[in-house]
C-alpha cells in the first residue's frame, strides 16, 4: 500500500513585523500537526494571526523563526511556486482573458503535462464540479458561485499535497456559501487532500472541519474537533466565539468524580462536567448553550420571581425555533426552543421559568470576567 502523503507540521512557527518598539508579533510559537487528508480550519477574529499563518505555509511570508515541514521535508525557505500546494483565494484570482478550461488547465501546463493528459484531467475535474458546460466561458460570464468553483477546480486539478483556503466564501451570499461548503467538503474527502481553511465564520468552521484551531492574539486558544470546541471549550473566549452562550456564576464547587464536580447555582445543587482546571480556579464559570435551556410560562408575579424565573424581554419566532431573551436580577438569559408549539410561546412582558439539563452544561476556569452571583 502506498504511503499517505500530505502530513503537515508547523513547528514553533513565529512571525514578527517591524522592529524595536514598533515590533508586532502576528503569530507566536504556533505548533500544529495536520495528518494526511485532514481538514483543519484556523478560526478567529480579525488580527488573530490565522491568515499570516496560512501565508507562511503557502510561502508568501517568511517565518521569523520555526519551520514548515511537509512529509518531513522543510519547506520554510522554498518559494511559493516550489511548494506542492494549491490555494483558493477570497478574490478567486481567475485570469480574465482565459476561458474556464484554460484557467483550470494553467497549473498543468506549468507542469508541462501532455495535451492529452491536460484534457483528461481538466475534463474530470470540471465534470465533478458541474462546470463542463461552462468550459468555454470567460470568468466575467460566470456567477460568483461558478467563479468560486472554477478557482477550486484550478487548485485541485494539480492534485497538490496540501490545499489552502483563504476565506474563499466571504464574497458569496448566505445560501450560496452553504452550498459551497458542502461541495468543498465533498470534493476534499473524495480526493483526500490535506486542507487548511482560514475563516472568521464559525458556521464554516463547524460544517467543514475535522479539527478547528481557535486563535486569539497570535496564539492558539484551543484545537479540537467541532464537538470538543463547542461542548468543551477551554475558555470563555472560545465559548463566546463559537456560538451563543450563557455564562452563569456558581458556588460551593466540589469534586464529585473523575470528570464531574458538584456545584450550587441559584440555591440548587447539581453535578456537571468540568474542565480539569475548573476546580482549582478562583471563580469558575458555567457554560449553558441557549438550545440547552427549556422555557415555560410561570404564574409567579413579577415582584416575586424565583431564582430560575425572569421577565421575557424579547421573543423572535423563526418557524422551526423560537428565541428568547429573559431578564433576571443577575443577567439576561438567551434560550432557543426548537419546534415550538405556537400557543405555548411565552410572550414579551410575561414571567418565564427556565431550566437546563446539568449534563448539557460545562464548567470552565475563571477568566476574570465572570458574572458575580448575589
Amino acid at each position: 500500500m502506498a504511503k499517505s502523503t500530505g502530513k503537515l507540521e508547523l513547528k514553533s512557527l513565529t512571525k514578527e513585523f517591524g522592529n524595536g518598539s514598533d515590533k508586532v508579533v502576528a503569530v507566536r510559537e504556533l505548533s500544529l500537526t495536520i495528518q494526511p487528508g485532514e481538514f483543519v480550519t484556523l478560526l478567529g477574529p480579525s488580527g488573530c494571526g490565522k491568515t499570516t499563518a496560512l501565508r507562511m505555509v503557502a510561502g508568501f511570508e517568511t517565518p521569523t523563526s520555526g519551520k514548515v515541514l511537509l512529509d518531513g521535508e522543510d519547506m520554510s525557505t522554498l518559494t511559493p511556486d516550489r511548494r506542492p500546494k494549491g490555494m483558493v483565494f477570497q478574490s478567486y484570482a481567475l485570469f480574465p482573458h482565459m476561458s474556464v478550461f484554460d484557467n483550470v488547465a494553467y497549473g498543468l501546463k506549468v507542469k508541462k503535462l501532455s495535451n492529452s493528459q491536460i484534457k483528461k484531467d481538466v475534463g474530470e475535474i470540471l465534470d465533478s464540479m458541474n462546470l463542463a458546460h461552462l468550459s468555454k466561458r470567460a470568468p466575467n460570464q460566470l456567477s460568483g458561485g461558478q467563479q468560486q468553483r472554477v478557482a477550486l477546480a484550478r487548485a485541485m486539478v494539480v492534485r497538490p499535497k496540501v490545499l489552502l483556503f483563504d476565506e474563499p466564501l466571504s464574497n458569496l451570499d448566505a445560501k450560496l456559501r452553504a452550498q459551497m461548503r458542502i461541495e468543498i467538503r465533498s470534493i476534499q474527502r473524495q480526493l483526500g487532500i490535506t486542507s487548511i481553511f482560514v475563516t472568521h465564520d464559525q458556521d464554516e468552521a463547524m460544517s467543514l472541519s475535522d479539527r478547528i484551531v481557535v486563535m486569539r492574539n497570535a496564539v492558539v486558544e484551543q484545537a479540537g474537533t467541532p464537538e470538543e470546541i463547542y461542548r468543551r471549550p477551554n475558555s470563555v473566549f472560545v465559548a463566546d466565539f463559537i456560538g451563543r452562550s450563557n455564562f452563569l456564576a456558581v458556588k460551593d464547587v466540589k469534586k464529585s468524580d473523575r470528570t464531574r464536580v458538584q456545584i450550587s447555582i441559584s440555591g440548587k445543587k447539581m453535578k456537571v462536567n468540568a474542565h480539569p482546571k475548573a476546580l482549582s480556579s478562583a471563580a469558575p464559570t458555567l457554560l449553558v448553550r441557549p438550545e440547552s435551556i427549556s422555557v415555560s410560562r410561570s404564574k409567579t408575579a413579577k415582584n416575586k420571581m424565583k431564582a430560575n424565573e425572569g421577565l421575557v424581554k424579547n421573543v423572535v419566532f423563526y418557524g422551526n425555533h423560537v428565541e428568547y431573551e429573559i431578564e433576571t436580577a443577575q443577567l439576561t438569559i438567551s434560550a432557543v426552543v426548537s419546534d415550538p408549539v405556537y400557543d405555548e410561546i411565552v410572550p414579551v412582558g410575561a414571567v418565564a421559568k427556565f431550566d437546563f439539563d446539568p449534563s448539557r452544561a460545562w464548567l470552565m476556569p475563571s477568566t476574570g470576567k465572570e458574572i458575580k452571583e448575589d
